[in-house]
């Protein structure tokens, strides 16, 4: 299960790998559900041995009988799996050829293994360089300082609490004895005076702990403000381009450790300032408005430092995805089901179950009102989630995993009013809940990156190319849902880069500079280096050409693509130049740059002296 569960934390284009290596061997639903299972199961020795592969397949069916018997008893067989569908497969398939499953998931676990140790490897590549280790160290320690002085306080306002508790015995009892006996009122002008020293005393630790909670709120606003500001938009820039094929690294543990520790003290704060207005406010108080002008200055700030962090602190962790197409997120089909998850930073017991979050598509968009030709669409069922920890690691998160989408106004057929295709029209999703704990109501959103909605297989291609083009350009929190009525070019660096991440993706190997020169050559006619979207995937339709390579890689030859033997993007005169002179029988595998549904292309040498191709 361990196994498994971190193949679920993988980006994207490292879950599409995962989901490749299953496609047409085994269901990743059974994978996905008996996960424990198969993970506890010696496969390598089954794959050599029948007896030892029967006993592993029964062992399979025998866990699905339970937990189909489960679902029974529990009242939830039509909310769970298909349990007796899963069964019936692998009776089907594997009843008279236990051997075959065995070498299926014995090769398949290894590859997984694999699959990992590249996403560590990657993240190794990605790992921060030094300058970020420091920084990261450097909040470790102010948060650390943050700790330590609530800490202090926490014991300060205990101490106030015997304090006051002990003025008060003081007072009381003294009264009670007066009461009694009258000659004792001749001792009262001492007791008052010794209650006057411990009031000045308690006023003073007042003072002395309120300049304490400043200093915290002193030191906490540059930390909210570099986590907000700066360490969030740079870990949804990393998210960003992570979902077109970069290998950046979008772990959220740092951030959620750091906004959970903000959030604990800012929260202790608030409960310490509570404590000293009860305080005051104590009937028998001889101090009952002891510095308000301050405590309310200091209790608006922090309540201004905890909305800013928490109102940041919803994140969607997985962008929309389709299981049909893993390695292209944000793009949707109407009528297929896509998952989505979101995250809560500020991970603390309090929290728990209090957050329930609601996807809204097109939430506050313009286009919506303005734009006559902008399709309008909606979930096909309504969905609210709760946040609760119900994940490995505890972290506070809910996945939409059945979320789907209904057209409710389309574009009039005939229409010549908008410029753009409907694979150029972007949406958004957002996702809004509702934060009320101990006095504070706030409104908190997250949205997710641009994403199309398609409504024909047809139209994938051209539809991931806009995914691409918008996310190199919009990067941030920027978002220009008209981005393509007037699109802007991208330099050849920044669609370079993203063409290689594609091959990386699909084939576990990058475009060297050889192969991009190619490629230059072939799509830039731009003086500055500048490749126009028109020339893209409009008009001449580079792309379509691009992708047509990448199916082709995906569907039959990624094995030959990731070790090399496919030279790929290589001129016919480099051919020649290349295969000039070398031994008849020598070829070479290119990809043909005449055919737009994608090709390769053969060329060797015919003959003794080399001098034919």
């Amino acid at each position: 299960m361990a196994q498994w569960q971190d193949l679920l934390r993988l980006d994207a284009a490292l879950q599409a790998r995962v989901s490749q290596l299953y496609e047409g061997r085994f269901p990743r639903e059974i994978r996905h559900y008996l996960c424990v299972l198969i993970e506890s199961l010696d496969w390598d020795l089954a794959a050599g041995d029948e007896n030892a592969a029967s006993t592993c397949f029964h062992a399979l069916l025998e866990d699905l009988q339970e937990q189909w018997i489960r679902s029974v008893q529990e009242n939830i067989l039509l909310q769970g799996p298909d349990y007796t569908g899963m069964k019936d497969y692998l009776l089907k398939n594997f009843e008279d050829k236990p051997l075959n499953l065995a070498v299926i998931l014995s090769e398949c676990l290894k590859e997984e293994q694999k699959i990992k140790a590249s996403a560590s490897e990657a993240q190794a590549c990605g790992s921060p360089d030094m300058d970020q280790k420091w920084k990261w160290k450097d909040m470790d320690n102010k948060i650390n300082e943050l700790k330590r002085l609530i800490m202090e306080v926490n014991k300060e306002i205990k101490s106030l609490e015997i304090l006051n508790d002990n003025l008060d015995f003081i007072q009381k009892t003294w009264q009670n004895k007066v009461e009694q006996d009258i000659g004792l009122a001749q001792s009262h002008a001492v007791v008052e005076e010794e209650c006057r020293k411990r009031t000045n005393f308690i006023i003073q630790t007042k003072q002395v702990v309120l300049q304490e909670i400043v200093n915290i709120l002193n030191l906490a606003q540059p930390i909210v403000a570099t986590l907000t500001e700066v360490e969030l938009p740079e870990w949804r820039l990393r998210q960003q381009l992570a979902c077109i094929g970069s290998l950046a690294n979008t772990c959220l543990d740092h951030l959620q450790k750091w906004f959970t520790a903000v959030a604990e003290v800012l929260l202790r704060v608030r409960e310490q300032l509570q404590k000293l207005k009860e305080q005051n406010n104590t009937p028998d108080s001889t101090d009952a408005s002891i510095l308000p002008g301050l405590m309310a200055i200091i209790e608006n700030q922090t309540l201004s430092l905890f909305t800013q962090l928490l109102a940041n602190a919803l994140v969607v962790e997985k962008q929309p995805i389709m299981s049909s197409l893993p390695q292209r997120p944000l793009i949707l089909k109407t009528g297929v089901r896509f998952s989505v998850r979101v995250r809560f930073l500020a991970n603390l017991p309090e929290f728990k179950c209090l957050l329930k979050v609601k996807p809204v598509f097109d939430k506050d968009v313009e286009e919506i009102k303005t734009v006559k030709w902008f399709r309008h669409f909606d979930f096909n069922s309504d969905e609210c989630k709760v946040l609760d920890v119900d994940s490995p690691n505890g972290d506070l998160v809910t996945e939409f995993g059945h979320m789907s989408l209904k057209e409710i106004k389309g574009r009039a057929k005939g229409s010549i009013e908008s410029r753009l295709a409907v694979t150029e029209e972007l949406h958004i999703i957002k996702f809004v809940t509702e934060f009320r704990h101990v006095g504070l109501e706030l409104n908190i959103e997250a949205s997710t990156l641009p994403v199309v909605v398609i409504s024909a297989t047809t139209q994938v291609s051209s539809a991931w190319a806009s995914i691409m083009w918008n996310n190199m350009l919009s990067t941030g929190d920027s978002r220009n849902l008209q981005l393509f009525v007037d699109p802007p070019p991208l330099t050849w660096e920044q669609l370079s880069q993203v063409l290689s991440w594609q091959f990386l993706c699909t084939g576990m190997r990058e475009l060297d500079e050889n192969q991009l020169s190619v490629l230059r050559n072939k799509i830039v006619d731009d003086p500055d280096d500048l490749v126009h979207w028109s020339k893209f995937s409009k008009n001449e339709n580079a792309w379509l050409w691009i992708d047509g390579i990448l199916d082709l890689i995906r569907k039959h030859l990624v094995d030959l693509w990731r070790d090399g033997s496919i030279m790929g993007f290589i001129s016919r005169e480099r051919t020649a130049e290349l295969l000039k002179e070398k031994r008849t029988g020598t070829f070479l595998l290119r990809f043909s740059e005449s055919k737009t549904n994608g090709a390769i292309s053969f060329s060797w040498v015919d003959n003794a002296n080399g001098d034919r191709v």
